[in-house]
């Protein structure tokens, strides 16, 4: 095997694992290569995870309390530590006057690490307003990142890669500016690799979050940390109706979403589109998350073994929350989209709030946040908000 071979395409030799472990001898036959890095033994590492914090299977019976010990676990898993205490110091630039509303940027704290800039819009009118924590996917594409969903008035030279994205993703709209013209404050801001915390190179992915482990921090963690003090952001400004407060996103953006629900109290509804699973049901062969890099923005090392995906989003129960996915998304098998759906309804059921919840698969779209999707969430919005 040539050592510079990229990793990807290697094959690794992991059956004598399972022999030794079972404390057989190892034969040709068992010492088998797979192709990939996923190990031959992944099905029995797969059965030691239980879940045991899960909503249901936990010894606490009482909601309030297991929120708060999952929620403490999750926060442990971070690897980063809470930002409360940070000023926010705001920073306001770049302000226009469009038709349906003010656009300008702001550059906040999220952290004690970095500034951070995003696109602030606010309808026209009298306030306090609803507000939206929108939060940018992944995509492999790092020039832009809040333009994904704002149109960039203050930079013609990302309109065009903004465009296509629109074009590509969301029906040619511009999520964000869809949202002020229906009356909605929006607030989204770059992750780190995006728009003006980038353009992160893709192979770059996977070096930058092993270095956050080898500083004893997550790159996943600090983003966790970055949208639930957006949210609290959010909630500060005189412009904002704290008590109506959603956090939407797509793709990655729909992880954010639903960990921010789960994270923060000021986030009233959540809507996810095109990023809920089961975890041992993404966890198979030829999965897109099992090649590390993107992965490691939503990756908290060790938190599977005490909450699986939908159990973490829970956490958000029993306030409003919308999940949409695509029958034809290949990222997300259906098995693993139902598995978390079912998990999702069983613990709002409990609850007595099934009709806050919201799950659905549109058979006819793959990984995108089509128009006929937009509508139905902004109508949802208006109803919960």
């Amino acid at each position: 095997m040539d050592a510079h071979e990229p990793l990807g395409r290697r094959s690794f030799v992991v059956g004598a694992g399972t022999a030794l472990l079972s404390g057989g001898a190892v034969t040709g036959a068992e010492a088998a290569v797979v192709d990939g890095p996923l190990p031959d033994f992944h099905p029995a590492l797969k059965d030691a995870l239980t879940f045991p914090l899960a909503w249901g299977s936990s010894p606490i019976r009482d909601f309030r309390a297991w929120r708060r010990a999952a929620r403490a676990t999750v926060e442990e898993h971070l690897l980063v530590e809470r930002q409360d205490r940070v000023p926010f110091a705001p920073e306001y630039t770049g302000r226009d006057r469009a038709h349906d509303c003010t656009r300008e940027l702001v550059t906040v704290s999220l952290t004690r690490y970095e500034r951070v800039r995003g696109a602030l819009l606010t309808p026209h009118g009298d306030g306090p307003f609803p507000a939206v924590l929108l939060l940018h996917d992944h995509g492999a594409r790092f020039d832009i990142g809040k333009e994904k969903l704002v149109r960039p008035w203050y930079d013609d030279t990302r309109l065009a890669s903004a465009q296509a994205w629109a074009d590509t993703y969301f029906s040619g709209r511009f999520v964000g500016d869809e949202l002020a013209r229906r009356g909605y404050v929006v607030l989204c801001l770059d992750a780190l690799g995006w728009g003006d915390r980038g353009p992160l190179a893709y192979e770059q992915q996977q070096a930058l979050a092993s270095n956050f482990y080898h500083l004893g921090s997550s790159l996943a963690g600090l983003m966790a940390r970055e949208d639930q003090r957006a949210a609290a952001f959010l909630a500060g400004l005189d412009r904002v109706d704290a008590r109506r407060i959603a956090a939407l996103g797509f793709s990655m953006g729909a992880y954010r979403a639903w960990q921010t629900a789960a994270l923060s109290d000021h986030v009233a509804a959540t809507a996810s589109v095109c990023w809920m699973t089961g975890l041992k049901e993404m966890t198979v062969p030829g999965n897109n998350t099992l090649r590390g890099q993107s992965a490691y923005y939503m990756l908290h090392p060790g938190l599977a073994r005490h909450l699986d995906i939908p159990d973490v989003a829970s956490i958000a129960a029993p306030r409003p929350a919308l999940f949409f996915n695509g029958g034809l998304d290949t990222l997300f098998p259906a098995q693993g989209v139902q598995v978390a759906y079912d998990k999702l309804r069983a613990v709002w059921r409990a609850l007595h709030a099934e009709e806050r919840i919201r799950t659905k698969t549109w058979p006819e779209l793959g990984h995108v946040f089509a128009r006929e999707m937009q509508d139905e969430v902004f109508s949802w919005l208006d109803d919960v908000l």
